[in-house]
């Protein structure tokens, strides 16, 4: 097996200790930025650039405009009383943060090492040993940052921890099989079946997804297809049936349902951007019964 390089840095924006919903066991989650989907519904918006950000607090900000005159890239303006803040020009100084008196700006997104993260990971080793859990990389896509990615998953197994990683299988093959190598469970995120309905959803297509997973499944590899399930884009009894098919030709006999939910909505504010499922209910088990039996009653054993 290759050696971890313990130097190697990638940027994140969370680290979830005690998670269990994320693979076997009791687990620490790490989620990586950058990501090549824009899932019209993300539910973590702040993965999606591989670059710090800052996110804007409308009610704790005092309205100074301190961090207008003071940001050397002149990223920060003033927009109908609203802060807005240039991805694109932000460099991640972070003298607006600094500067800010009622912390109504907050930084997103930190550059660490593997040997910073394994460190932090490594302090619940007793609760891994104890359930079966380990870590689990997240996003964000891993496979952004697919060096990174592979030497977090490298110091992990040199400790003999469970690996598992959340994916979309969307990058290339070199690089999935080169993480997936070293991976004991793949959480497989499928968002449609159709590849132009998956365009129009995520901005990519659903053909390299579809690839890889097969791919994963022909080599051996645990996984565990989920399915988030939203409102008018994949939700329909139909959507169901075609979802079943396109597993049993990759080969899965089992998928894991995730409901839509509105827990990122307020991320949306924070970075000053439009938020197309905005008051949508969120779905919840028993509006999916027959959207779960569907799966069922075509052989595909689909759970919440």
């Amino acid at each position: 097996m290759k050696k971890a390089d313990y130097k190697k840095t990638g940027i994140l924006f969370n680290i979830q200790k005690f998670s269990v919903h994320d693979g076997p066991g009791i687990r620490t989650v790490v989620f990586l930025k950058g990501c090549p989907l824009r899932c019209q519904w993300c539910s973590n918006p702040e993965s999606q650039l591989m670059k710090k950000q800052i996110l804007w607090n409308q009610e704790k900000c005092v309205h100074c405009h301190h961090c207008i005159e003071i940001c050397p890239e002149n990223a920060i303006s003033l927009h109908d009383g609203r802060i807005h803040i240039s991805a694109d020009k932000c460099t991640g100084c972070m003298r607006c943060t600094d500067a800010c008196p009622d912390n109504a700006l907050k930084p997103e997104g930190k550059r660490q090492t593997v040997q910073e993260i394994i460190d932090i990971v490594m302090q619940d080793q007793v609760f891994y040993e104890e359930s079966g859990g380990g870590i689990t990389l997240s996003g964000g896509e891993i496979l952004s940052q697919p060096d990174f990615a592979l030497h977090l998953l490298l110091a992990a197994k040199e400790r003999g921890l469970h690996t598992c990683c959340e994916t979309t299988g969307y990058a290339k093959t070199d690089n999935f099989d080169s993480i997936t190598e070293y991976v004991d469970m793949i959480l497989f995120d499928l968002k449609h079946w159709n590849a132009d309905k998956h365009r129009k959803g995520t901005g990519v297509s659903n053909e390299l997804p579809l690839f890889h997973m097969k791919r994963a499944i022909e080599k051996g590899k645990d996984v565990l297809p989920r399915i988030p399930v939203i409102p008018e884009f994949n939700d329909s009894l139909q959507d169901a049936a075609a979802f079943a098919d396109a597993l049993h030709r990759a080969g899965a006999g089992r998928c894991q349902l995730l409901p839509f939910h509105q827990f990122g909505e307020n991320k949306y504010r924070l970075l000053d951007r439009a938020y197309l499922y905005e008051n949508v209910p969120s779905l919840h088990r028993e509006d999916l019964t027959d959207y779960q039996q569907t799966f069922i009653n075509c052989g595909i054993n689909a759970f919440f």
